[in-house]
């Protein structure tokens, strides 16, 4: 490990070096390159040089508990302690930060809730989770663009959401959403104050660029028609709205929310193109192993990676076994606990098949 980080020690000297003259980047693109790639291994550069510092001053004091007097040799063992259990953390990190980055982790994400089993009750959860993943992505400092909405016909709920979401580690944090998410509550309109279990889908794909994904235009059927409300009513007195279909895959995206046509249509394709990037992946992620880690599912209630249990107030991420009993902070987008305890396990889960 230890030669490897030398190595990269060497590549990260080498970019400073580069950005520190102006005739080795004379091309922008160039400079941002090798700028993005100094700031990617900062990290892990000033969490190597600190352990290198930490085992010199175990060294210096070891030597003092051979040549120093009494004072200075107990003073010595005392400080040669905490330094070993900080180096120990230290290895610890730089184990995290040489597993090789999601090149995803990055991008912009757009963030895709549907409504699965449980009718109306599932597209009210629609909403709330809605509600709460867009309080997050604002204290997180992130934008948010609602790309299409898919209003119920019943009592205020959603069919579905689509949203983007820009902005620093947005896809790495969020990426562990993706999977059922089930709902256990008594209805609104429940009259024996039974308690129901309803399921939502969560899909969270990285935002694709242009150049990686590349859309011919025959190959797409594009209609447009009037936007719709709340039990089907014209919100629009337009055709603005849109809906993309690609032949080839069958994939089909609308998108109703804006009331230019030329908008809705933009929107869409960015959609369809986040969606063919995540099957490109995933095509490619089979030919390694037998099961994608992140599916998300069916909708059926079965295929849960959390439960959120209202009469108990409780929250259940079923794939590490986390519990927490504070599902109204959740709901108002204190995610937090939940997204660093699941980038822990699976940062765990990748040093054990490194």
């Amino acid at each position: 490990m230890l030669s490897k980080l030398k190595d990269i020690e060497n590549r990260y000297e080498e970019l400073e070096h580069l950005l520190s003259d102006a005739a080795a980047v004379k091309k922008f693109g160039d400079y941002q390159k090798y700028a993005k790639e100094h700031a990617d291994l900062s990290p892990l550069i000033e969490t190597f040089r600190l352990y290198e510092k930490t085992r010199r001053q175990i060294e210096e004091n070891r030597l003092l508990l051979k040549d120093g007097d009494s004072e200075l040799r107990e003073l010595a063992g005392t400080e040669i302690d905490e330094l070993e259990n900080l180096l120990t953390s230290l290895e610890e990190r730089l184990k995290i930060l040489l597993i090789p980055r999601d090149p995803n982790d990055n991008r912009n994400v757009f963030l895709e809730i549907r409504a699965g089993t449980g009718g109306e009750e599932a597209a009210l959860f629609v909403a709330d989770l809605y509600r709460m993943y867009a309080i997050y992505a604002e204290r997180s400092g992130w934008k948010v663009d609602v790309v299409s909405t898919g209003p119920s016909s019943g009592i205020g709920g959603f069919k579905e959401v689509i949203m983007l979401i820009e902005g620093t580690d947005a896809f790495r944090r969020l990426k562990y959403e993706s999977g059922v998410h089930r709902v256990q509550r008594v209805p609104v309109t429940e009259a024996q104050g039974r308690i129901h279990t309803s399921a939502v889908t969560v899909a969270v794909l990285p935002e694709a660029e242009e150049i990686e994904v590349n859309i011919d235009p025959g190959e797409l059927r594009i209609d447009v028609y009037r936007s719709t409300g709340h039990g089907g009513q014209s919100v629009n007195t337009t055709d603005s709205a849109v809906r993309i279909t690609h032949l080839p895959t069958g994939l089909v995206v609308t998108c109703q929310d804006e009331k230019s046509q030329h908008k809705n249509r933009a929107k869409a394709l960015k959609v369809l193109r986040a969606r063919l990037l995540d099957r490109m992946e995933e095509e490619q992620a089979a030919t390694i192993s037998e099961s994608r880690k992140l599916q998300v599912g069916s909708g059926d209630r079965s295929q849960r990676v959390r439960t959120y249990n209202f009469p108990q107030g409780r929250v259940t991420d079923h794939r590490i076994g986390l519990t927490l009993y504070n599902l109204d902070e959740i709901l108002d987008g204190d995610i937090d606990t939940i997204v660093d305890s699941l980038m822990t396990h699976y940062q765990s889960e990748a040093l054990k098949s490194e």
